[in-house]
Formats: structure tokens, sequence, C-alpha cells
């Protein structure tokens, strides 16, 4: 097998989530890819940026067993001021703790899997697929960074008859978004920030390159749900809520927009996997107050928004 096609049947995953209901239509399984190269502030997946393993660590879910001291060739274990510490410039993300950490207290993400043995996963679900018209989506991460992967497992998934959804960033090349969209029943794609300036200060890179596929995607009369993640202080901005409004009169195709409220689980992910957490990030989740709010000023500038609860 040469690398070229050892690419498009092998790929590096970080989760599978069974029974989702916030990434498509009805009941789905959600497959995380890793790999991104965006940096986005407010990343709910952070395990999901980078290709390779990741140890996350949660001392208070440790039993005190001795296990991982004993297993980890590294010695990246230690006990410090009566405290379990973990040492990340000593650790490799081998796993071998994590294995033997019954308590979860210790656990692997990202692993290399195959086409085969994901399908084999998501099809478990299937009649759950059919009575509520839901299927599989790919998230991440960025699909599209592992983008010969992604093509076989929706291509082989669409053979079954399975209903795709993938959520995308859109930072990619154009010739990859073609190359699956055969296989692909909706985009879920994201707008992160109509400012371009301000798209590289939160998310590292310009959303150029973003507007242009979206337009080219939505062109091409694909199925499009814009998703528009809104942090409080960040981009909870007047001329953000305008810039999406103008993205939907230019894309009048559009499935819908979908509000995505800020939530803290990638603050504590950073925390568990020990990378380095953003300090702009609001300390308190939107109220339900709030996000009615935005739902509204959207709809007083002329968008009808989508939003799941």
């Amino acid at each position: 097998m040469t690398k070229k096609e050892k690419l498009k049947t092998t790929g590096r995953i970080f989760d599978i989530q069974r029974f989702s209901v916030h990434d498509g239509p009805g009941i789905r399984t959600t497959v995380f890819l890793e790999g991104c190269p965006l940096r986005c502030a407010w990343c709910h997946n952070p395990e999901g940026i980078s290709t390779g393993p990741l140890i996350s660590f949660r001392p208070g879910q440790c039993i005190g067993c001795g296990r991982c001291f004993e297993v980890c060739p590294h010695e990246a274990h230690r006990i410090e001021n009566g405290q379990h510490i973990l040492d990340r410039e000593r650790c490799e993300s081998c796993g071998l703790c994590a294995h033997e950490c019954h308590a979860n207290a210790l656990e692997q993400a990202g692993r290399e899997t195959t086409v085969t043995k994901v399908l084999e996963t998501v099809l478990r679900d299937r009649p759950f697929y059919e009575t509520s018209g839901g299927g599989m989506t790919l998230s991440g991460g960025e699909p599209l960074f592992q983008s010969g992967f992604s093509e076989s497992l929706l291509a082989q998934a669409k053979q079954t008859g399975l209903h795709c959804c993938v959520e995308t960033s859109g930072y990619c090349n154009y010739t990859d978004l073609k190359k699956i969209s055969p296989y692909v029943d909706l985009f879920l794609y994201d707008w992160k920030d109509s400012n371009p300036d301000r798209h590289v200060e939160y998310c590292g890179a310009s959303n150029d390159i973003i507007l242009k596929n979206l337009q080219t995607l939505h062109d091409a009369g694909k199925a499009i749900l814009l998703r528009c993640p809104i942090i409080p202080g960040l981009n909870d901005r007047e001329d953000h809520f305008k810039g999406i409004t103008r993205l939907v009169n230019l894309l009048p195709n559009l499935m819908g927009v979908e509000l995505i409220p800020y939530h803290r689980l990638g603050e504590a992910k950073m925390k568990a996997f020990g990378l380095e957490a953003q300090t702009s990030l609001p300390k308190d989740i939107p109220e339900t107050e709030t996000i009615q709010q935005w739902i509204e000023k959207m709809g007083q500038l002329g968008v009808t928004v989508i939003h799941k609860t």
C-alpha cells in the first residue's frame, strides 16, 4: 500500500460520539478527526488540534492505586506535597498509564484507525438514523485536515445509504471540499468572525479563504447550514451580527443560520490536557436571556435563527 492509499484508508480520530443531536438532523454519530489549521481562542475540542496522542489527567479522580507509577517508562508520575503530579515534560503520551487507570483519572485522546473500523461503530445505530432522519457527521479538529481519510469515510458511508454531514471551518483548499462534496448531504459551515483582522486575532488566520470557499460551495448548489459561535466579549459585537446578515443576503440558498452560545467545556479540557488556556475568555456562559437577545437582534436584521438548546 502506498502512502497516499494509506492516507485514504487510515486516519486519526480522538472520539466517536453516538446519539448526538446537535451535529445535524436527527440522531447521529459524530466522528471527531484530529488536526486543525486554526487556533480559535474558544476551541471546545483542544485535544483535536494536534495530530498525535495526548494524555488527559484529572487529579481529583485519582484513587492512588499506583499502577501508573509502575508502568510509566519515562517516570512522568510523581508525588509532590502529597499530590499526584504528571510531569508533562517527561510524558511522551504513550498511553500505558491511561490503559492501567481504571478510575479514568488518566485517559489517552487520539488514535489511529481505519475507515472500516469507524463505519463498524457508526452502523451499529442505523435503526435510530432511519427513524429520526439522522446519520453520520464528521467533525474535529477539522475533517479536511485529513482530506483523503474523510473522503474515503464519506464515500463508503454513502454506499451504505447513510445521511452524511461535515462540520468544517472552511479553512482548507477548495479542491478538498470539492472532492468530498458528492458524499455530503449537509455542510455545517462555521463563521467565527466577520472582521478579517479580528479573525486573525481570535483564530490565528484571516477569514478570506473561508469566505471564498463558502461562496464557491454555495454557488455549486450544496446544502449549507451556517453555524456562528458567539462568545461574549469577543465576537458578540454589532458589526459581527451585521456581518452575518450581509453574508446571509449574499448567500440566499443557505439552509439556515445557527447561533452557538459559548460554553466552558474547552477550558476544562485545556487544563486536563496540560495545554495553555486563553485568558481572554468570559468567566461565565451566556444566560438564556442573553441568547434570546442575540436571536432577536438577528431577527431585527432580517435573519431567522435556528437555535437548539
